[in-house]
């Protein structure tokens, strides 16, 4: 992939970003969804590609993202300065642990670093962008879950596993599902990522949905492309 992805609506430049546009992200901006959000937060925000994404579809959202890595904040901030959505974009280049907002948000969004506890990168800008550990998700639902209105949704991308965990875990800061979307890489494959929504809410009956990305070798499901299509150049 190179260094600009051009987008129907806007253009992100990877340089300098070590997690690159990816699946994960651009689905997690396809499908996270609230009635009418005033207000978004975009957590590890890396390129700036949720957050412009969630820009485009909600036109009457201000949208703060954060990020922890110096370089992949400052491009962020270069994509966010060049969309259509500069003057309701901002990025913070801090992490998570440090970062404060004095309103609460009706939808926060994460596509979080996943390989737990797992063996660290030896490039420190990537073991950064791609690992983490049990205290890091514990802070992401603690600190989101202080963030949140009081109708506002939490959408995160994660392993299955993980997922799971996250799901048993958040009740601790009285945050429940209330959807799941299962993405597969196509029919016959097991799910490798679950999308959850999590809120203040405990739902009697929890959505459930599933995505399957290919149809056939190299070519996309329909439902994939109709979720893209307005972002992707080639849909």
């Amino acid at each position: 992939m190179g260094s600009i992805f051009k987008f129907k609506d806007f253009e992100i430049d990877q340089r300098g970003c070590t997690m690159k546009i990816n699946t994960d992200g651009v689905l997690l901006g396809a499908v996270a969804d609230h009635d009418l959000p005033l207000s978004v937060l975009d957590i590890g925000t890396g390129t700036g590609v949720i957050a412009l994404m969630l820009a485009q579809r909600f036109e009457n959202a201000e949208v703060d993202a954060v990020e922890i890595d110096l370089q992949a904040a400052e491009a962020a901030q270069l994509n966010c300065a060049n969309s259509p959505y500069a003057m309701r974009s901002r990025v913070f280049a801090t992490s998570f642990k440090d970062f404060s907002s004095s309103g609460q948000y009706d939808l926060i969004v994460s596509n979080p670093p996943y390989f737990v506890n797992d063996l660290k990168n030896t490039e420190k800008r990537k073991e950064l962008a791609r690992h983490t550990d049990d205290d890091f998700f514990d802070l992401l639902l603690r600190k989101s879950a202080a963030l949140l209105h009081p109708e506002g949704k939490l959408w995160l991308i994660l392993p299955v596993k993980q997922a799971e965990k996250m799901i048993v875990n958040a009740v601790l800061y009285k945050l429940f599902l209330s959807k799941v979307i299962y993405v597969h890489s196509d029919q016959d494959k097991p799910a490798f990522r679950q999308i959850i929504c999590l809120d203040f809410k405990r739902s009697l009956i929890i959505e459930e949905e599933r995505i399957y990305i290919y149809a056939a070798l190299g070519e996309y499901t329909i439902q994939y492309k109709t979720l893209l299509r307005d972002f992707f150049l080639a849909f």
